[in-house]
């Protein structure tokens, strides 16, 4: 999961270096503070960049870089997810959305969500005076899911296994690759 802000040197070589790797499978756009324009741009840049090197690149939250790159990836807000129609969230192959607890879990399954990532899991700079809500929590949702669940939130090489123990299909990791 990107956030260009935490990226020490420059943030396309970094991804250059992460799609080229064997230790991520997929790397998630999440560009929170960038308006549509700019966002599509850069998304069309890491899209050229992961398809190089075969990674599956994740847009996320504008609809409309994915509409512009004809690319069938996704992740949005719950919110926004919510108010996206029926016909346009059935257009995407994978459509991933974020989860903070067991009803948001249930209606993104409702809503046709194809994975989902929960957290946050461990404390994180991300949520800095947020309460994590732990292993507990991510083992509910997993078991409640019948989609892929994946933890986020402080996840490090450490704590990884304790994430997936839960029964989540991964992690998410963002400040770990960044730096």
């Amino acid at each position: 999961m990107t956030n260009r802000h935490l990226c020490r040197g420059d943030f396309l070589e970094r991804i250059e270096m992460l799609a080229k790797g064997g230790q991520y499978q997929r790397i998630l756009l999440r560009e929170k503070d960038l308006e549509k324009d700019e966002y599509v741009k850069l998304a069309g840049e890491v899209l050229a960049i992961c398809n190089k090197y075969g990674k599956m690149c994740v847009f996320h939250n504008f609809p409309e870089a994915a509409y512009r790159w004809d690319h069938p990836f996704l992740h949005l807000p719950l919110p926004v997810l919510c108010e996206m129609p029926a016909d346009e969230r059935a257009q995407f192959r994978e459509l991933g959305t974020s989860v903070h607890s067991l009803s948001q879990a249930e209606q993104a399954e409702k809503l046709g969500a194809t994975y989902m990532t929960a957290g946050h899991i461990f404390a994180t700079d991300c949520k800095k005076g947020l309460e994590p809500r732990g292993l507990d929590f991510l083992r509910k949702i997993c078991q409640a899911a019948s989609v892929p669940v994946y933890g986020i939130g402080g996840i490090t090489d450490e704590n990884e296994a304790l994430v997936t123990g839960q029964g989540a299909a991964g992690v998410c990791v963002m400040s770990g690759c960044m730096r």
